[in-house]
């Protein structure tokens, strides 16, 4: 009999997936670290206040001094385009990380230990996913005020339903794998079962989601930042921008375009990522 110690993890091919990535995951990678360092580092990158009013400038058009122009406050688009990626940003960070955490919780539970626990999550989550996701959030926002705080608070209250359901189906199936089957009959406590056994296995296709789910919190941030239910003035943000300058969509699109731009960018980007991310886990489970 040989001596070589058995493993109850899942050999499964590929384990340094995240360090392989094919074309769209490294070009959505590499661009998503350039606009994150952009982001970090712009007093380096611009010399501008994203927020001083220089009135004597207003309605600049695009030049060498103003590459994109300015507002009508004669603040310089560039400027507080770079400096809205913080706030962006991070809308979309706390908007998929928070409800990932928190559904990943609910849906392990749901999913391991099933029966009335899995009824009462499930009741709740069928409760909150049978309304559309936007006018939720809208509803939630317009009931707490405006502001950023709010919008977190309302991204985490209905986004944690979609990553419970998927959490939730990945570990019904996980538990019933040789190795979980094992790790029962050695005694392992459900705890370490749970988070040891099961959840790497099922966090994968949760995790091609937050791509797809951060792009959408960019969007629905900027949406009620348009609607003046997020982001507040004189705060750079891209949708709020795009509001200020909407009355000049045609006497000076610039001020419009480099918002708009921005936002289609790191969706796009965020896209790259969750492709990637889906090929690769296609691959393990071939």
């Amino acid at each position: 009999m040989s001596d070589a110690p058995i493993s109850l993890m899942p050999v499964r091919p590929g384990v340094a997936w995240l360090s392989k990535g094919n074309w769209s995951l490294r070009v959505g990678i590499a661009s998503f670290v350039l606009i994150l360092l952009a982001a970090i580092f712009a007093p380096l990158i611009t010399a501008y206040d994203p927020i001083l009013i220089d009135l004597a400038n207003a309605l600049k058009a695009p030049s060498l001094a103003h590459p994109m122009g300015t507002d009508h406050l004669g603040r310089d688009v560039l400027t507080r385009v770079i400096y809205a990626a913080r706030i962006d940003l991070q809308i979309g960070a706390i908007g998929v990380a928070l409800p990932l955490i928190i559904g990943t919780i609910l849906g392990l539970v749901a999913g391991y230990y099933g029966g009335w626990v899995d009824a009462v999550i499930g009741r709740i989550v069928d409760v909150i996913i049978a309304f559309p996701f936007l006018v939720l959030v809208i509803a939630i926002v317009a009931m707490l005020g405006p502001g950023l705080l709010n919008l977190y608070i309302a991204l985490t209250i209905v986004s944690w339903v979609l990553y419970t359901r998927i959490i939730r189906a990945e570990t019904i199936a996980l538990k019933k794998r040789e190795y979980v089957l094992a790790a029962r009959n050695l005694g392992f406590g459900h705890l370490r079962i749970m988070f040891r056994h099961i959840l790497p296995n099922a966090i994968p296709p949760a995790l091609v989601f937050a791509m797809s789910d951060f792009a959408l919190d960019v969007q629905v941030g900027a949406t009620l930042s348009f609607f003046g239910m997020g982001a507040q003035p004189p705060a750079p943000e891209w949708g709020l921008m795009i509001a200020e300058s909407r009355s000049m969509m045609l006497t000076a699109p610039w001020t419009v375009v480099g918002p708009g731009l921005a936002i289609v960018i790191v969706s796009l980007v965020v896209s790259l990522i969750g492709d990637g991310f889906a090929d690769k886990v296609r691959r393990l489970d071939e």
